[in-house]
């Protein structure tokens, strides 16, 4: 499922609403949309801090504005085409460098993934720095969700959670890999629970329970709650981020019965989609999130790669049509080889 028109109207309406309020251009700023601002999670974690609204956001130019590639009117047909990008969790913190940058604790208790030195003043210089939980070493992005509570207890995944990079449109051979310093937000803790669907593949599932738009009162013993959130993956080719985080992405739209990217995000990226998996089970009426309900799961993503690793991935795997795992490898293909060598590196 890649077609998301729920949150793209969302989005769209929000860029209508800086045009006709005078703010268009790159340098107007407005207040965001679809902010975290910081939701009641069990009450020791949230009843010290006063929620407040997040600042406004801006727009960050790209240095090298790029053209999306004219898609091919009959592309090859490839049942798969991504990779996996997995990470286990770093640390845990109520910082958010996109939504609240600069301002420690402002946020809800956010679960880090990715790059192990996130806070809230992270940007691609401070990253660099950083080491890595996920499985490449040349990927040093940032990864976050809000964290779920059992109670009063984190609950935290366990090891390397998929992250897959895939294609969000049909024409696979046009994806582009991610800018360097490209950010966003994935979702809201505001939207509604057919928004949250919409953007799932099974809503919250756990053992043969599925297609749940809020986390289920009880999960079969010994399985784990899953779910699998995708992220838009059409970018307007001109901005880092814009005010609410999200005006400068969007999700893919149908034409011609082929998922395609709109003319005003016309740079077909990397469909991020995150599948964690959250160690609950038996009695679950107490699990919930940082931001609130099951259906305000949202993540947060800084583009970090080696510019030249994530290139080669993007090439060989999503442009490819083939269905790799970290290295670049497709099982099914295994003449076509891997990108990776047995370290996770450029050979």
């Amino acid at each position: 499922m890649v077609r998301r028109p729920a949150l793209l109207c969302s989005a769209l309406a929000t860029a209508f609403a800086l045009v006709t309020a005078g703010l268009g251009g790159v340098e107007a700023s407005a207040a965001p949309t679809g902010e975290h601002a910081p939701a009641p999670a069990a009450a020791e974690h949230a009843s010290h801090r006063t929620a407040m609204p997040p600042p406004p956001g801006e727009w960050v130019p790209v240095e090298e504005p790029v053209e999306g590639i004219e898609p091919n009117p009959a592309p090859p047909f490839a049942e798969h085409r991504e990779f996996q990008a997995n990470c286990s969790v770093s640390h845990t913190a109520s910082d958010d460098p996109i939504v609240y940058p600069g301002m420690p604790g402002k946020s809800h208790n956010h679960t880090f993934m990715g790059n192990t030195t996130t806070d809230a003043f992270s940007d691609v210089a401070s990253l660099d720095t950083g080491d890595t939980t996920c499985v490449v070493p040349a990927d040093l992005s940032a990864y976050w969700m809000p964290t779920m509570y059992d109670g009063d207890k984190e609950v935290l995944p366990v090891g390397p959670q998929v992250i897959y990079y895939k294609s969000g449109i049909r024409d696979h051979e046009s994806v582009r890999p991610f800018p360097t310093g490209l950010r966003y937000v994935v979702g809201s803790p505001n939207q509604t629970a057919e928004d949250f669907i919409e953007a799932t593949e099974k809503g919250w599932e756990c053992g043969d329970d599925y297609e749940n738009d809020n986390i289920p009162d009880w999960c079969a013993e010994g399985s784990l709650l899953n779910v699998r959130f995708q992220a838009p993956s059409c970018w307007d080719g001109r901005h880092l981020d814009s005010p609410d985080h999200q005006a400068h992405m969007a999700y893919p739209v149908v034409e011609n019965n082929q998922d395609v990217c709109p003319d005003s995000h016309p740079v077909a990226v990397p469909m991020i989609e995150f599948k964690m998996a959250f160690p609950v089970d038996g009695d679950t009426s107490q699990v919930r999130l940082a931001s609130g309900e099951g259906y305000t799961f949202h993540y947060d993503f800084i583009n970090n790669w080696d510019e030249a690793t994530l290139a080669a991935m993007v090439e060989h795997c999503i442009n490819g049509g083939l269905q790799c795992d970290t290295r670049g490898y497709d099982q099914f293909h295994p003449e076509q080889g891997a990108v990776l060598n047995e370290d996770h590196e450029l050979p």
